[in-house]
């Protein structure tokens, strides 16, 4: 039984640590009076896509980001595709990414991100 102490405290210390991953939290808003369609964000390594976001609704999703890259946003508007360039985005980063629809042409970008280390 004493032989087990030191492994137990060592497994306590490192659950109360806890381990936590580099992700990215997006949310995409749509803050027009018509519905959007067709919604692809891509950001290095993948990409995500929102069939229709109806007028004041918000969708959340959550990523890794492997590799270095430029976020972008893909939409379509009646007949016609739009693409918005965002931020470039690296490995390990974390924080947060909100692309928003206004009346403007062109959504509007907002990053929060910690941890980045300077390349």
């Amino acid at each position: 039984m004493r032989k087990l102490w030191p492994v137990t405290v060592l497994f306590v210390c490192l659950a109360a640590a806890g381990c936590k991953s580099a992700f990215i939290n997006a949310t995409v808003s749509n803050h027009r009076h018509t519905p959007l369609s067709l919604i692809e964000v891509d950001y290095p390594s993948a990409s995500f896509g929102i069939q229709t976001l109806a007028p004041g609704e918000d969708y959340h999703y959550r990523f890794k980001v492997i590799g270095n890259g430029p976020a972008t946003v893909l939409w379509n508007e009646g007949q016609d595709q739009k693409r918005s360039s965002g931020p470039v985005l690296r490995d390990g980063d974390t924080g947060t990414l909100n692309v928003t629809f206004t009346s403007n042409p062109n959504p509007t970008w907002d990053v929060a991100l910690a941890n980045r280390a300077v390349r």
